[in-house]
C-alpha cells in the first residue's frame, strides 16, 4: 500500500466503524486523519524545489532538469533564469530495486531510491562500526 492510498483506506475504515460501532466518534477520527493526510500530501506535491533539490529527489541531474524546464517539458515554478520545479511535476527515474523498497510517490514523498540509499548507508555504517 502506498501513502497516497491511505486516505481512501482510512475512509473505508471509518465506514466499517460506523456500521459496527454504537459511537460515531471513532469514525469521525478516521475521517479527520484521512483529511489531514490528504492536505499534507497536497502541500508536499505543491512544494517548489530548486534544481539541486529536484535532482536529488528525481534521480536526474540538475542540468537535465533545467533543460526540460527550458524546453517546456516541465512547467517552471520559478523565474526565467532561476527555474524551480513543483514536486508533483518532477519526472521520476525508474529506480533499481534492491531488496525492500518503500513505495510512495507520484504525489510527493520518499522515493524508493532514497529509501534504498538510506538503508544502504545504515547497513554500511553498522558494518564499519564493527571493525
Amino acid at each position: 500500500m502506498t501513502v497516497s492510498e491511505l486516505p481512501r483506506t482510512w475512509r473505508e475504515r471509518a465506514e466499517q466503524v460506523r456500521r459496527f460501532a454504537v459511537d460515531d466518534r471513532a469514525a469521525q477520527l478516521w475521517e479527520a486523519a484521512a483529511k489531514e493526510l490528504e492536505r499534507a500530501l497536497q502541500e508536499a506535491a505543491n512544494e517548489v524545489l530548486n534544481l539541486e533539490q529536484a535532482a536529488a529527489e528525481s534521480g536526474y541531474t540538475a542540468d537535465y532538469l533545467g533543460r526540460l524546464v527550458r524546453e517546456g517539458k516541465i512547467p517552471n515554478a520559478g523565474r526565467p533564469y532561476a527555474p524551480k520545479i513543483r514536486r508533483a511535476d518532477l519526472p521520476r527515474k525508474a529506480a533499481r530495486k534492491r531488496g525492500r523498497t518503500l513505495e510512495v510517490v507520484a504525489d510527493g514523498g520518499i522515493g524508493s531510491s532514497s529509501f534504498d540509499r538510506i538503508v544502504s548507508e545504515a547497513i554500511l555504517s553498522k558494518t564499519r562500526n564493527r571493525r
